[in-house]
């Protein structure tokens, strides 16, 4: 037997049908009886003697009649509501017409909202279900505080925030009595401006100096209901702790890499009181295993290659004797000659004052850090900036406890410590860490074989220049499946990995010494205290703001654990405005993310800023290319260096950039001129008017503005150039 649904029964279906009738026939009294034409200022400013002496003979009457038409007009949601506003002042006055208005329109929305949830939920229910459950959520738990602003900032009319509001779980109760405080101000402001209309008697009164501070009041209004609410939602936020009387710290921040660092810098140059917290190494990620020593290894790649291929240069090649245990030696050495500008004594000296230790947040102004010795000590700061970087992503594969997995942060040691010298590998992951470390290896002499699951290597890049490192990698023989699923993992028989897989050619499998896992970085969140303090995440970085706050408005983040971006110079980047926005609150300031330049540091290198083709294709954002190959310049030819191009997205018919991709030797380099050019807003022909030395690898970016200026050539004009000339011969 099937039970009928609440919304199926008949007295529901009763219920629904009076109330629709109720509500048809209020309209049509409404406005057969011609009230809308009553409810304007004329008709207002005309009535207003007549009114007033209504008031003074039956004021109870009065009152009573004038709250009864405001819940008519508001309960139907009939037009007129704020003109009965004003009216309410010029009859009543300031005081009792506030009383009047806000009981008439409490009452009336209230009205209005269980007319909508009475004639609307239901079928609204039936049709959207599943997708109103996470908003009825949310209203169940933060409703009250979201009508509140929505009748403190009227940026939306009041009489759909009641049909609206309809639709939600709210109690009416609730309804009511939020309503009636988020309506108050308004009502207040509103019936001020109806005390000074009422009292016009020309037009010489209209710039009287009350009637303009009410108009005043008026637009102020947003703003100061803007205030409030922000001052409600830190009371809520702050209220669990006290506020310190005095800090320890102007700024305090957690982990020294490149966004730390450089934040930290900030701050003692412009003198505040700053303290710098580091749980490992001094410099982050990238000075001690990502950008520094991976791009150690690729110079030393990259030589090898060329000892490798020196017919192209007109030398016998020569295998080179790789000692992959030097060659880290190497790695390790230029590591230890950058790390002093990151070091403890570099930042003391700029007035930093360094702890190692590990850092939990106590409250939003205290951070315990926990020392090597097991210490702790509890310092206080104005702001904080959470820079406590990323770390590799461990896909939860099928069998992954079984076997040694490695990541660009463990992977040095592990080869420096390898039994073989010249260790077999299997990468997961076709993005820019797979595909460097994938090659580098690869050309000092290790077996490697890369997995990609998505039919592409860097997925994120123009298409041709993704199949363009393809077919390099292969040349340099990196063995590579892309469209790849693992299945699972499991110890080779021989010892190392064996990697099981599909790819579009069926199963298939991959036998390492070890595997390396590159296949993302996610924000480090864990151990800091985020959780005792409620910021919520979203597992991969934290929820920032355009200004870098996140929940609590000093509590910052800058670098990985931010995003979007994972890049060292973004770091940077966002670490100076986490440095204003957090010291000299609340002057605060956007990230300005619109021109990122990226490297991926294959050889060739693959840059880009701005869109790519694909990207502009999946926005609907309308773009001409215009592309220059590498083997047609000059020093790129004399270099060997013809793989490669340079291509342009721009506006149709305009010479504005879009984005711009250069795959080429140094391409990283050559981008900086784009980079500038679209910060700056030039465009093409600025770049093609600028002199470039000859021969060198930039007179590709003018090479390619040229292609550009002569797709769009005024042919008309050369036309009439060309009879010009012929009649300056005689001709």
């Amino acid at each position: 037997m099937t039970t009928p649904s609440p919304e199926d029964t008949p007295a529901v279906s009763l219920r629904r049908l009076l109330a629709i009738v109720l509500v048809l026939a209020a309209v049509a009294l409404f406005f057969g009886l011609g009230w809308q034409r009553q409810l304007d200022l004329a008709a207002l400013q005309a009535s207003r003697e007549r009114l007033l002496a209504w008031r003074e003979a039956s004021p109870l009457a009065a009152g009573s009649a004038f709250v009864l038409l405001y819940v008519l007009v508001a309960g139907f949601s009939l037009p007129g509501a704020t003109v009965l506003t004003l009216a309410g002042g010029a009859v009543f006055g300031l005081l009792w017409g506030s009383v009047l208005v806000s009981l008439g329109s409490t009452a009336g929305a209230t009205a209005a909202c269980l007319l909508a949830r009475t004639l609307l939920r239901e079928p609204v229910r039936r049709r959207f279900g599943q997708r109103l459950a996470p908003i009825e959520d949310g209203f169940r738990r933060d409703g009250a505080a979201y009508l509140l602003s929505l009748r403190l900032v009227p940026v939306v009319p009041f009489f759909l925030v009641n049909l609206l509001m309809g639709l939600t779980p709210m109690p009416l109760l609730s309804f009511a009595l939020v309503s009636q405080l988020g309506m108050l101000p308004a009502t207040i402001v509103y019936v001020n401006a109806g005390t000074q209309l009422g009292r016009l008697t020309g037009l010489s009164g209209i710039l009287s100096p009350a009637l303009l501070g009410s108009f005043a009041l008026l637009a102020a209004l947003p703003w100061i209901g803007r205030l409030l609410l922000q001052r409600l939602r830190l009371w809520r936020l702050y209220r669990r702790w006290p506020r310190p009387r005095r800090f320890d710290r102007n700024l305090i921040v957690i982990g020294a890499g490149a966004a730390g660092l450089v934040t930290a810098y900030i701050a003692a140059t412009v003198r505040a009181k700053v303290t710098l917290i580091e749980r490992e190494r001094m410099g982050g990620d990238c000075l001690n295993t990502g950008c520094v020593p991976s791009k150690a290894l690729i110079s030393t790649a990259r030589l090898a290659h060329r000892l490798r291929h020196a017919d192209r240069w007109g030398l016998s090649p020569q295998e080179p004797a790789v000692d992959l245990r030097r060659v880290l030696a190497r790695v390790r050495a230029k590591v230890a000659a950058v790390a002093p500008h990151d070091s403890v004594e570099r930042y003391t000296a700029l007035g930093v004052d360094v702890r190692l230790g590990h850092a939990r947040l106590l409250s939003p102004w205290a951070v315990a850090i926990r020392g090597p010795d097991g210490s702790e000590q509890v310092l206080t700061g104005r702001a904080i900036v959470l820079a406590t970087g990323a770390a590799p992503v461990i896909p939860p594969i099928p069998g992954i406890a079984t076997v040694r997995v490695l990541t660009s942060e463990t992977l040095w040691d592990a080869l420096a410590e390898h039994p073989s010298p010249r260790p077999s590998l299997v990468v997961l992951g076709g993005g820019p860490i797979g595909c460097e470390l994938a090659q580098a290896l690869a050309r000092l002499g290790l077996p490697v074989t890369l997995l990609q699951r998505n039919p592409r290597l860097l997925p994120r890049e123009d298409p041709e220049a993704g199949d363009l490192v393809r077919q390099v990698l292969e040349r340099d023989g990196v063995r590579v499946r892309t469209g790849c699923r693992v299945e699972r993992l499991e110890p080779a028989p021989a010892g190392g990995v064996r990697v099981l897989y599909e790819d579009g050619d069926g199963s298939g499998s991959a036998e390492a010494d070890d595997l390396l896992c590159a296949v993302g970085r996610r924000a480090r969140l864990e151990g800091f205290g985020l959780e005792d303090l409620g910021i919520p995440t979203d597992g991969r970085s934290l929820d920032t703001s355009s200004h870098l706050q996140i929940l609590f408005p000093n509590i910052l983040a800058a670098g990985d654990v931010a995003g979007p971006w994972q890049f060292t110079h973004t770091a940077a980047h966002q670490a100076w405005y986490a440095a204003v926005n957090g010291l000299f609150d609340p002057l605060r300031f956007a990230v300005d993310g619109r021109v990122i330049p990226r490297t991926t540091f294959t050889d060739p290198e693959v840059a880009r800023v701005g869109l790519n083709e694909a990207e502009a294709r999946a926005q609907g954002v309308p773009f001409e290319v215009s592309r220059f190959a590498l083997a047609d310049l000059d020093r790129a030819i004399v270099e060997s260096a013809e793989t490669g191009f340079v291509k342009v997205l721009t506006v149709p018919g305009r010479d504005t950039l879009l984005g711009v991709t250069i795959v080429a030797e140094h391409a990283g380099e050559l981008l900086a001129e784009f980079v500038l050019a679209m910060k700056h807003n030039l465009g093409l022909g600025k770049v093609m008017g600028t002199i470039h030395a000859y021969p060198t690898l930039a007179e590709a970016n003018k090479y390619v503005a040229g292609a550009w200026k002569k797709a769009h050539a005024p042919q008309r004009t050369l036309a009439l150039l060309e009879r010009f000339h012929a009649w300056r011969r005689g001709g």
